[in-house]
């Protein structure tokens, strides 16, 4: 059994805005440890609430302390895993996440989201937490049952590709916003560094499939992950998996694209894992394949496909 590790929620522990190799390790685990970490909203003083008692000291000090990159989450990390190394895959086993404040927030800032076009007010809400009975409270009355994930789970980009904003997601996982990727899941990420170089951030208390406005509702949330190292596994892009289903991704700013990612990954998922041919895939995923769109609102857009493990032969 491996060792549990605990990173505190502090901006020492912190990048705003951006992922890169090269960033010293917050921490160094075995394969198979466990970490606990958390991460707090996106965004910067525009986003807090006007009640600041309800904003812990330590948000306040990752806006005034850290530099901030491209994007506009905060990501902890990285943690390095002892034997990783460019070529093996990362199984982020996600064991649990729970909220940690008691408001977040959502925002509207037009051009940006799923309808740029329209005439959308800029506006921002801040609904209220109740963490004891899971749910958030919306300006209207309205509750919303929360279902908390992290939006950014990632290893270092490769090194050639320097320092990249936090809020597009890539063959190294990142801002994928999918709201799929919770307890109970695990990810699978290619490696592209010594030690993996695990990060995450970008906490959201509930997301639709789309995230259409442009955000979830952003707030602060703790998740608990095991990291394990996989050298049997070929993998070019991060792929999950559920207790009852197989879950592929496609990223790519044409939307069809990211279709047909999610599509072809899946096809050599079941070839792997089954005597079917390659037709037959296809086939498969046709009839009990369902594709999703994961966000439409972060430079890459995200689908993924869903496909019952049941039918696995």
């Amino acid at each position: 059994m491996g060792r549990h590790h605990v990173v505190p929620t502090r901006h020492e522990n912190m990048l705003w805005g951006y992922l890169e190799a090269g960033i010293a390790p917050i921490l160094r685990v075995q394969s198979g440890d466990t970490v606990e970490l958390g991460s707090f909203p996106a965004g910067g003083y525009e986003c807090l609430p006007a009640d600041r008692d309800q904003v812990p000291t330590e948000y306040l000090n990752a806006i005034a302390a850290l530099e901030k990159g491209a994007g506009p989450h905060f990501v902890t990390g990285p943690v390095y895993i002892e034997g990783a190394k460019p070529g093996d895959v990362l199984q982020v086993d996600i064991l649990d996440a729970w909220p940690t404040m008691d408001w977040g927030y959502m925002a509207i800032q037009p051009p940006l989201g799923a309808l740029p076009e329209d005439s959308f007010e800029e506006c921002m809400i801040q609904p209220s937490i109740d963490r004891r009975r899971g749910v958030a409270t919306l300006p209207w009355g309205m509750e919303i049952n929360l279902d908390p994930f992290f939006g950014i789970m990632a290893v270092a980009p490769p090194p050639e590709w320097g320092r990249c904003g936090s809020s597009v997601p890539m063959a190294f996982g990142g801002n994928m916003d999918n709201k799929e990727l919770k307890p109970g899941t695990t990810l699978f990420l290619p490696v592209f560094n010594e030690g993996a170089l695990f990060f995450a951030g970008d906490g959201h208390g509930v997301q639709g499939d789309g995230e259409v406005c442009l955000t979830a509702l952003e707030m602060g949330i703790g998740g608990r992950f095991r990291l394990t190292i996989r050298s049997d596994i070929d993998l070019s892009q991060p792929f999950a998996e559920s207790g009852t289903h197989l879950i592929s991704i496609g990223l790519n700013e044409d939307l069809d694209e990211a279709a047909r990612q999610a599509i072809r990954e899946m096809i050599k998922r079941v070839k792997k894992l089954t005597s079917l041919t390659n037709e037959q895939a296809y086939m498969l995923c046709s009839v009990a394949g369902d594709l999703r769109i994961s966000q439409l609102v972060d430079g890459n857009k995200g689908v993924h496909m869903m496909l019952p493990k049941r039918y696995l032969i």
